[in-house]
């Protein structure tokens, strides 16, 4: 739970900046009154992190991140479309991200919870056939590190609502560094709703190097209308997303 929570802080911390920082462009001065007191709630959480030895409980941190998370929340506009009721259920949404790359919770053999699974991703994957990859959310995550290790060709990696770039929490985790497109990949399409909370930084291509075929991520954004924007089928019902899909699987 350590593991996660030094993964929690910087994400929350980024994805508050970063709303600031579109709020700031907009000259939207009611979301930048609510950023502000998130970052004041911020920086009393960073202290309690910082101040909660290894030895005690981490409720106080984690509760006071949930209320950062939970003020982010009422920004006009991003409550209709969050799928979230409150910031504790989206801070266990962004737990589950930092169980994977807290790279712990070993079995009986020793192997942490990210090589588990992994491998279990990789077994269903036949490496005899070109592969159409459809990842999501924290699946981008486990999609990108398992696809450097899978011997056969993808043709097609489409990522959507990926928290991919966010920089101290998930970029400078995952594995390999610096960060590349796996070899396999031939194309690769990342998506993101302009709603969609967990994606606080969409571009990938400015930090993701080229595989040795030149393949980088495109990145374009699908406005999706209503609640819950950060689900897989909501992004799949966008005819930009799906149509390169249904092409690949024809060939």
């Amino acid at each position: 739970m350590r593991e996660q929570q030094a993964l929690l802080l910087p994400f929350v911390r980024e994805l508050t900046e970063e709303l600031f920082h579109q709020a700031r462009d907009r000259g939207d001065a009611r979301t930048l009154r609510v950023i502000e007191d998130a970052r004041q709630q911020l920086s009393g959480a960073a202290d309690e992190v910082a101040a909660s030895p290894q030895t005690q409980g981490i409720g106080e941190p984690v509760r006071l991140l949930a209320s950062v998370l939970t003020t982010l929340l009422q920004i006009p506009g991003l409550r209709r479309a969050a799928q979230w009721a409150s910031g504790q259920s989206l801070l266990g949404h962004l737990g589950q991200v930092g169980r994977y790359l807290g790279r712990g919770e070993t079995d009986g053999e020793g192997r942490p919870l990210d090589v588990r699974v992994r491998e279990r991703v990789l077994r269903c994957a036949d490496p005899g056939r070109p592969l159409v990859v459809v990842a999501h959310s924290l699946g981008t995550v486990v999609a990108f590190e398992a696809l450097h290790h899978h011997p056969g060709p993808v043709a097609l990696l489409v990522t959507l609502g990926s928290p991919l770039a966010t920089a101290a929490a998930v970029r400078q985790r995952v594995r390999p560094r610096p960060a590349h497109t796996p070899e396999p990949v031939e194309r690769w399409l990342n998506f993101w709703d302009r709603d969609d909370i967990v994606v606080c930084r969409p571009r990938l291509a400015p930090w993701m190097l080229p595989n040795g075929s030149g393949v980088v991520p495109v990145t374009d954004r699908v406005d999706s209308d209503g609640i819950w924007v950060h689900t897989a089928t909501k992004y799949l019902r966008q005819p930009a997303v799906a149509g390169p899909v249904v092409e690949a699987l024809k060939r």
